[in-house]
């Protein structure tokens, strides 16, 4: 069974960065995504979905496929396959686009644009379809980002965890960004014959 978990990001972008660095450990098959999302609240108070699975690209690929190799043996019965392939074909990605286009794979989308219009101004959120992780190595990596669980399907246990992760990995980035602040004041004095 898969796990749902919404997290909520600060910054526009900080979502999309997660997503990309949790596709990346999918590649080491540290995580198995089934389904992704990234919900963004623009500064202008605009609402954008951003799914990963593009359903109706899915599906007009495949109708074309299948209406081609219908339309092919149904031309033959013609004794014009060439025309049937291409009748089919078309066929068969405008019909493949619009089952497409009215499919709901994964998370469902009204639960993605209800809980994506409660998140602040200029935040990004993302959710996630989780078949299967190796937590001790995936939650260093996403916890550098921070962040605030939303909601998931977690246990409680496991829930209070990714949020302490989050907010350990927060409180760390915080701390390195102040530090990296102070460093060139120090540099600068030492420059002029100062004391650091």
């Amino acid at each position: 069974m898969s796990d749902l978990i919404v997290l909520d990001f600060d910054g526009i972008g900080t979502a999309d960065e997660v997503l990309t660095k949790l596709r990346s450990m999918q590649k080491e098959h540290l995580i198995d995504l089934e389904d992704a999302c990234v919900v963004v609240h623009t500064e202008a108070g605009k609402v954008q979905v951003k799914q990963a699975v593009n359903l109706t690209k899915a599906g007009a690929a495949t109708g074309l496929s299948t209406g081609m190799l219908i339309g092919a043996l149904a031309g033959l019965l013609v004794l014009n396959p060439l025309a049937g392939m291409v009748v089919g074909g078309l066929s068969g990605a405008g019909f493949g686009a619009l089952s497409g286009k009215m499919a709901d794979y994964g998370i469902n989308d009204d639960f993605i644009k209800g809980l994506g219009n409660t998140i602040p101004k200029g935040s990004s959120a993302l959710f996630v379809l989780v078949k299967s992780s190796t937590p001790d190595k995936v939650l260093p990596e996403v916890s550098r980002f921070g962040g605030t669980v939303l909601h998931t399907s977690l246990s409680n246990d496991d829930e209070a965890r990714l949020q302490e992760a989050l907010s350990a990995g927060e409180r760390k980035s915080a701390d390195l960004r102040a530090a990296s602040r102070r460093a060139p004041a120090a540099r600068v004095r030492r420059v002029i014959g100062g004391r650091p």
